[in-house]
């Protein structure tokens, strides 16, 4: 277009949400017609209920937002399609007829052969189903809202990696359940435990987590986090230490800040039981968390790196990595007082379970030497959780003895606790 030349657009071609001319007009139940795009966007993004024009109710939250009745307003489209002909002189597109979006029942029949198709047969599908949620906001959400769509994601991503010539529809699939928001628990659950195949899934993901591609290891640890979030603890309980090491080894690798923060995930919600905590100290973790703490200064990230910390230092083995890196006491008491109170309170927590079950002469004297005890006896002068305070008291009565003498905090600190 010329922009020394001015066009008026009819004001009822205008979206009266964006003031933009619409493409894709669309009336709603209060009789106000706007652009899909917009109308959409207000409701499903900004969860507004209510019509911008009438302030009527367009929708009830209680019940479901996706199923906003949009009417497509063909003459209204047809006006504007001609008016943009009339005018492209100036430069004005004729934008196409838009398709209508994809219905639930088209969706359901799509995916009604399931995995049993061929490999070629389902490819062509997978690619279908990746179309349809490109397409629109509006496809993407049925998508998302169509029962059966994850699980049939799920049981091709376990199909294409129990044959090993198929791991391309496997990944095409996680990469189609990574772009939809599956986030709802009641789905998750139901990909985990849906025909029994909840370890098969996970080992299905672990398998990706092996590959050189970057993105399908980032997809494959998101994916493994949501389940184990949902996850009953049997599900959790029965993870592998292979799991464990594909986790690490995904850590090491610094795939992608998210995937890391995902993959630490993974390992925070599997500690609490004792077992998977033996199987991550196995795994090798600790060296790769204590070397991450020393190069990392993300808030979030090092606090999810002590929480899992403070798991392991609850079983003898963590309690012993964790002493036998030589910066791992070190970097403990460095993370304290000075990223937030909880990574103080984890950290504190951490050099507890060390003093009171690992603490040997020895151990007792590199926290001298490492500044561990002046920095415990600054956490009593600050103002942080009276649990933390609890905590290195209690520390200072194992040891007072020992460090009644250490120039590291004033002698009569530890007079009370001897």
């Amino acid at each position: 277009m010329d922009h020394n030349e001015e066009i008026d657009v009819p004001s009822y071609f205008l979206c009266p949400i964006s003031l933009e001319i619409m493409k894709d007009p669309v009336t709603v139940c209060t009789g106000i017609t706007y652009d899909r795009e917009s109308i959409e966007k207000w409701v499903f993004s900004s969860n507004n209920t209510c019509c911008p024009v009438t302030k009527q109710v367009l929708v009830n939250n209680e019940i479901s937002n996706t199923d906003i009745l949009l009417t497509p307003n063909h003459t209204l489209r047809r006006l504007i399609q001609s008016w943009c002909t009339l005018n492209a002189c100036y430069g004005v597109e004729r934008f196409p007829t838009p398709k209508a979006p994809v219905t639930k029942a088209q969706i359901q029949k799509l995916i009604g052969e399931g995995p049993s198709s061929s490999p070629y047969r389902l490819m062509k599908c997978l690619e279908t189903i990746k179309s349809i949620g490109t397409q629109s906001g509006a496809n993407k959400r049925c998508l998302e809202t169509t029962p059966g769509v994850a699980q049939f994601l799920a049981r091709v991503i376990v199909i294409g990696e129990d044959e090993n010539d198929e791991r391309r529809v496997s990944e095409e699939a996680l990469s189609i359940l990574a772009h939809l928001n599956m986030s709802d628990e009641m789905v998750l659950k139901k990909m985990l435990n849906e025909n029994n195949e909840g370890n098969k899934l996970v080992d299905a993901l672990v398998k990706i987590m092996q590959r050189s591609n970057y993105n399908s290891r980032a997809y494959a640890v998101g994916l493994l986090k949501q389940l184990i979030q949902v996850g009953d603890p049997i599900h959790v309980v029965a993870l592998k230490r292979e799991h464990f090491v594909e986790i690490v080894t995904l850590i090491k690798d610094d795939v992608t800040p998210k995937a890391t923060r995902a993959a630490l995930r993974v390992l925070a919600l599997a500690c609490p039981w004792g077992r998977n905590r033996i199987r991550v100290v196995e795994s090798g973790a600790i060296p790769v968390l204590v070397g991450l703490l020393v190069e990392w200064n993300d808030k979030r990230t090092t606090e999810i790196m002590l929480t899992v910390l403070d798991h392991l230092s609850g079983c003898a083995e963590g309690r012993a990595a964790i002493l036998g890196h030589a910066a791992g006491l070190a970097v403990v008491s460095k993370k304290i007082l000075r990223v937030s109170n909880f990574a103080t309170e984890k950290g504190v927590k951490i050099l507890f379970s060390i003093s009171r079950f690992s603490g040997s002469p020895s151990v007792v004297q590199e926290m001298m030497q490492l500044g561990v005890v002046t920095k415990l006896y600054m956490v009593l002068q600050v103002d942080c959780e009276t649990k933390t305070k609890e905590k290195v008291r209690e520390i200072f009565k194992l040891h007072a003895r020992a460090w009644r003498k250490s120039p590291c905090a004033p002698a009569h600190i530890f007079d009370s606790f001897c």
